[in-house]
């Protein structure tokens, strides 16, 4: 496992957990989804990810995204 699968893996169960918190708990928990969706549209622009860092300092392998 690169950090390019956990990045995405991460943020994909997060935003799943945040609509399932928003369909059962409170519609706040929407503004997680947003974040989320915020984040990687501007990782996506300037390469900077915070998530991927945190896990480069875990020492896991980075990918081609992440180098």
């Amino acid at each position: 496992m690169n950090i390019d699968r956990l990045v995405m893996g991460t943020a994909g169960t997060m935003t799943l957990i945040s609509l399932f918190l928003s369909w059962v708990h409170s519609p706040f928990w929407l503004g997680l989804t947003v974040l989320i969706g915020v984040n990687m549209f501007q990782s996506a622009i300037t390469g900077f990810c915070p998530a991927a860092r945190l896990f480069k300092l875990l020492g896991v392998k980075p990918g081609r995204a992440f180098e």
